[in-house]
């Protein structure tokens, strides 16, 4: 139980460290290309401040738009080569376009080509140091999970795709399997019946998750056994408290014993400054989204004339906040009559999805009208996507908890949207009520400005579904 305990840094940590450091070494090479190409186009000292916290401000908001801080695709190398380029690229261009509060344009533009080149060396070479060093090995945290019989591989997997530095290797179950080591196909190693200081030393575990035990099956050695390494200091964690914090969703499929004890809903729920502040940015962003509309509407028109013969708009219900039913409004992006039996799911590559409407469907310009129903109040710009009533009676008739996804407006945009792909199938639907139920948990600014952000990065990779 002395072994050396290793460095990890947590998903928050590490994505401050990436904007630190991202902001510094822009900076840093900024100022010496300055001072050895005598770059006059920016630079950095007291009197001209404003340039620098724009240049912050841009470089963060598109970093985060073109997902450099998103931990899987910042540990690839092919992926953080094309959004460094991608966000360099579009923080430099809205850079020079705003001289009000930007440096005037130089009249010798290799300054621009200098200051373009400066920032996408810096974040290359820094964000290459941090796959190569950082994001390696050396900083992971390998984990005993300890509790009751689920599927250790899944969720395993699940809390490695939100944290790639996060590793179960050994699972000890409570529950009444009979008493022998499994060797999984993720390579976690089972255990029934094992001391655990034994498993910590095998597998050199940094910490241990416990999710709810089974009492009849529960040892007292085992809870001795637990009790003495807390008092050691070793760091034991409740399984859904991490999962919830790693993959920001709710583990609703293993808290149905206790589920409205767990389950607290947003104080934001109850806040009027923050339904006001809601409510205030559903309407502008609704009218703003209608005019855009408008402006579209021609050429979307002319696109449905061609390519998808039949109505441009189509009505179907869907079940709003309470169970209220409404009728929702988008353009068709089906063949008519696509249900002639009755309603079913949209799979991905769905054949009755027309040339026009799957373009309309990965650009999101279906959506458009929906605008409408956010002005109306029907529907808000974030929230759970709203289902058909048909689906409603099925899902929760299948899943637990279902139901309480309709305590809130459902949304144009939400969580579940922006964390997981389209739902064609009851495990699918399962993943994104964990999601949904995180933001109804959790919802607040912070958050609705992270779906905000990205909503922006679906659209610009054309991932609607």
């Amino acid at each position: 139980m002395s072994q050396r305990r290793r460095i990890h840094f947590e998903i928050s940590e590490r994505k401050i460290f990436l904007r630190i450091f991202d902001i510094f070494w822009v900076l840093t090479t900024l100022y010496f290309t300055g001072l050895f190409f005598h770059l006059d186009y920016f630079t950095i000292n007291a009197d001209f401040w404003v340039w620098t916290l724009m240049l912050t401000l841009y470089l963060t908001l598109f970093s985060s738009v073109f997902e450099l801080y998103d931990l899987q695709k910042a540990s690839r190398y092919e992926t953080v080569l094309k959004n460094v380029f991608l966000a360099s690229s579009v923080t430099v261009l809205v850079y020079l376009l705003t001289p009000i509060l930007t440096p005037v344009l130089p009249n010798n533009r290799m300054q621009i080509l200098y200051f373009y080149l400066a920032v996408v060396f810096a974040l290359l070479v820094w964000r290459f140091a941090y796959i190569r060093f950082i994001s390696s090995p050396r900083f992971y945290k390998r984990v005993l999970v300890i509790g009751d019989a689920f599927d250790m591989d899944k969720i395993a997997d699940q809390l490695l795709r939100a944290d790639p530095n996060y590793s179960v290797v050994s699972y000890l179950n409570t529950g009444s399997e009979q008493n022998r080591e499994i060797k999984s196909r993720k390579g976690i190693s089972h255990y029934h019946s094992e001391s655990i200081t034994n498993i910590i030393r095998r597998h050199k575990i940094d910490e241990i998750l416990i999710n709810e035990l089974d009492p009849e099956n529960d040892s007292a050695d085992l809870s001795e056994e637990i009790f003495v390494l807390l008092k050691r200091g070793f760091p034991v964690r409740d399984f859904n408290q991490v999962y919830e914090e790693k993959t920001h969703r709710i583990p609703v499929q293993m808290i149905n014993r206790n589920f409205y004890e767990f389950f607290r809903f947003s104080r934001s729920n109850d806040n009027k400054f923050y339904q006001i502040f809601h409510r205030t940015a559903d309407i502008i962003i609704s009218v703003i989204g209608l005019v855009i509309g408008f402006i579209l509407v021609p050429f979307i028109f002319l696109g449905n004339l061609v390519a998808n013969r039949g109505s441009l708009f189509y009505k179907q219900e869907r079940v709003g906040r309470n169970g209220e039913v409404f009728e929702i409004i988008k353009f068709r992006t089906m063949e008519l009559n696509a249900e002639p039996n009755g309603a079913q799911w949209t799979t991905k590559n769905d054949s009755r999805v027309t040339r026009f409407g799957k373009f309309l469907r990965r650009s999101r310009l279906d959506e458009i009208p929906q605008f409408y129903n956010i002005l109306k109040g029907e529907m808000s710009f974030i929230g759970p996507r709203p289902e058909r009533p048909f689906f409603v009676k099925e899902l929760s008739e299948a899943i637990p908890f279902y139901d309480t996804r309709h305590f809130i407006k459902p949304g144009l945009t939400g969580w579940a949207q922006v964390m997981t792909d389209y739902a064609d199938s009851h495990a699918d639907s399962l993943e994104k009520l964990q999601y949904d139920l995180y933001y109804i948990k959790y919802r607040n600014i912070f958050i609705d400005i992270t779906i905000l952000t990205k909503t922006l990065s679906t659209i610009i990779f054309f991932r609607g579904q």
